[in-house]
C-alpha cells in the first residue's frame, strides 16, 4: 500500500481491478480543508487517462513495477519484438503499448516496464529524443526566411514532421518522440 501523498510521476497504481500510472501530480491546500492530491492517470492497457482527487494519507495499492532496456528487433505483424538486453529474451510488444512507436528503427534501445508480481509488460518508452535521417524533404525556397517558416518532411522511419526550410535529405535530425516535433540538426 502507498499513500497518496508519495504518488510521483512513473508511480503504478492498481485502481478498479487495472493498472494505472501517474502522468501528473499537483499538491492542493485549499483555504478551507485538508489537503489534497490531484493525480492525473493513465490506463497502462487502454491508454485512457482521468483525473483523480484524494485526501492525503489516504492508501492505495502500488503495483512493483521493474524497467529495463529492450533492443527493438522487427516488427511481426501487429507485434512489435523486442529483446531484453540482460538475458537475452525476446518478448513481443503491441503498438498501443508504445510511447513513440512512429519514431523507432531496428535495434533502438527502449525502457520496457514490467509488473514484477507476475512479470507481465505493462508499455515501453522511446527515449524523449531520437536522431533520424530525412529521407524525402523539398528544397527551401530561399529568401523565405523572415519567419519561422517550416516544411514537410519525411523521416526514415516514414513518419512526416515539419522542419526549418533548411534542412535537406540526407540530414540527420533531432526529434522529439513524444510530440514529433523538430528539435535540431544533427551534425556528425
Amino acid at each position: 500500500m502507498i499513500n497518496s501523498e508519495k504518488i510521483k510521476i512513473g508511480t503504478c497504481i492498481r485502481m478498479d481491478g487495472q493498472i494505472w500510472t501517474c502522468i501528473d501530480f499537483q499538491h492542493r491546500k485549499p483555504g478551507k480543508g485538508n489537503t489534497v492530491m490531484i493525480c492525473k492517470l493513465k490506463n497502462v492497457t487502454t491508454g485512457r487517462v482521468l483525473e483523480r482527487t484524494w485526501q492525503i494519507g489516504f492508501k492505495l495499492e502500488d503495483v512493483r513495477i521493474e524497467r529495463r532496456p529492450y533492443q527493438y528487433l522487427y516488427k511481426d505483424g501487429e507485434d512489435y519484438i523486442f529483446m531484453n538486453q540482460e538475458t537475452f529474451e525476446q518478448a513481443p510488444i503491441a503498438k498501443e503499448a508504445i510511447t513513440g512507436v512512429d519514431y523507432m528503427k531496428e535495434n533502438d534501445i527502449v525502457e520496457v516496464v514490467t509488473d514484477t508480481t507476475d512479470g507481465t509488460i505493462l508499455f515501453a518508452e522511446m527515449p524523449v529524443k531520437t536522431v533520424l535521417l530525412v529521407a524525402h524533404s523539398e528544397p527551401g525556397i530561399k529568401g523565405n526566411t523572415a519567419t519561422n517558416a517550416t516544411k514537410p518532411a519525411t523521416l526514415e522511419t516514414g513518419v512526416e514532421i515539419r522542419v526549418p526550410l533548411f534542412i535537406n535529405e540526407g540530414d540527420k535530425v533531432q526529434v522529439d518522440t513524444r510530440d514529433g516535433s523538430y528539435l535540431q540538426r544533427v551534425t556528425e
